[in-house]
């Protein structure tokens, strides 16, 4: 465990069970530094909520199966007096219009599928041989803009001066989970579309094989930027606003980033870029309210060091305290049934969204807000390192129902 005090000051945020600890001590025998942020749990490999630097390498799993997962946000020119008598069929709108699980098979079918994304010289890393290319870009454009199930959703607030905001988070889909499994079996002297292991994967970027990574991984982000934005903007269309601000950001990324003198790949796995003045967009859960924030701009060097030891990172949601199946018990997707009950109710959570006035289209036991911790605890965990620009109070949440079967859903 002391290889967890790898930073000054301190690297780890908020109270954690052992086994994420022993995660995150795992990952610190092989990166030069770590932090944890208080949102952090059990993951992958990795713990989420962690931060890993590297010596000019770069951690497939740790990035994760759902590359550049991440948050949007857009302020508008509305004031909820604009919708408060047309939320629920806005509600309706917005899950009749967008589609959540693997394809687009609801009303907006204008995602923009001809990005000159598609013709990003990092898809020529990609086979042609026997079409996997071909499969790969079909799979992309499909998927763009849906924004599948788990805990993505599409969510409108307003803050505290009554301001509403379009919030959605979701990620690459099908086409970062493809790279990440593919460059694993790669590694492991497999080819594309073949079954591998699924296992740490170190990449040096000075090889061949990380260099490649490193372009599809980009390339990944690039896709879940245009997706993302696609969906919020087309909310805002159905809501007759304008945008007047966008937050944007990944928290399931690798960036190459200099700290304390020293240049690393630093790969953040639900975790928020958070440089001084740097704004982030962070949910809660279904039934509780979101914030804007920012990593605090002229700090203290007591701040100023924590910040450091976080390697200006943050969290990236309220941080889940039970597991999927724990909460909702295990559902027969074929069936469409629930085959044991977990510790959520159905009834738990209606009343808990009743109480806070959220309209909810879809979701599951599994993201119901007893889920999760609360976000005003976790941000108090990580200090003053961040400072909360706006709070917004969730309206409308839209996700995938229970029974939405979607394999890329984490």
């Amino acid at each position: 465990m002391d290889k967890l005090m790898n930073a000054p000051g301190k690297n780890i945020f908020g109270a954690h069970d052992q086994k994420t600890l022993i995660q995150l001590a795992d990952v610190a025998s092989r990166a030069e530094r770590v932090a944890l942020m208080s949102d952090g749990h059990m993951g992958y490999i990795m713990p989420i909520g962690g931060v890993a630097a590297y010596d000019n390498k770069i951690s497939v799993a740790g990035v994760g199966f759902d590359i550049a997962c991440g948050n949007a946000a857009i302020r508008t020119d509305l004031k909820l007096a604009h919708l408060a008598s047309n939320l629920g069929e806005l509600a309706n709108d917005i899950a009749e219009q967008i589609s959540f699980g693997i394809g687009r098979k609801n009303k907006a079918d204008d995602a923009p599928t001809k990005d000159p994304l598609f013709e990003d010289s990092a898809w020529e890393i990609v086979p042609t041989k026997k079409g996997v290319r071909q499969r790969l870009l079909d799979k992309a454009r499909n998927q763009l803009g849906t924004v599948g199930s788990g805990n993505h959703y599409v969510d409108v607030f307003a803050d505290e001066t009554d301001t509403i905001w379009v919030g959605v988070h979701f990620g690459s889909r099908g086409f970062g989970h493809t790279v990440a499994t593919t460059f694993m079996a790669l590694h492991q002297g497999k080819g594309w579309e073949e079954k591998a292991t699924e296992a740490e994967t170190l990449l040096s970027l000075d090889d061949e094989l990380g260099k490649d990574y490193w372009a599809m991984m980009n390339l990944a982000g690039r896709y879940a930027y245009v997706g993302r934005e696609w969906v919020a903007r087309k909310v805002l269309e159905m809501m007759g606003a304008n945008e007047l601000e966008l937050i944007h950001n990944h928290h399931n990324f690798a960036w190459k980033e200099t700290h304390n003198g020293k240049d690393y790949i630093v790969v953040r796995k639900g975790a928020t870029p958070a440089f001084p003045g740097q704004k982030g967009f962070v949910g809660g859960s279904m039934g509780d309210n979101a914030v804007i924030l920012q990593g605090r701009e002229n700090a203290s060097e007591v701040t100023k060091t924590l910040q450091e030891a976080a390697m200006y990172s943050t969290v990236h949601g309220a941080g889940r305290v039970m597991s999927r199946t724990e909460a909702a018990g295990k559902w027969d997707y074929k069936r469409k049934v629930r085959k044991t009950a977990g510790k959520v109710s159905i009834e738990m959570m209606r009343d808990w969204l009743a109480e806070k006035q959220v309209i909810l289209r879809g979701g599951g036991l599994d993201e119901a807000p007893q889920v999760y911790r609360r976000l005003p605890e976790v941000l108090d965990s990580q200090g003053e390192t961040i400072e909360v620009l706006h709070t917004l109070k969730p309206l409308i949440v839209v996700m995938a129902g229970e029974n939405e079967f979607d394999p890329y859903k984490d």
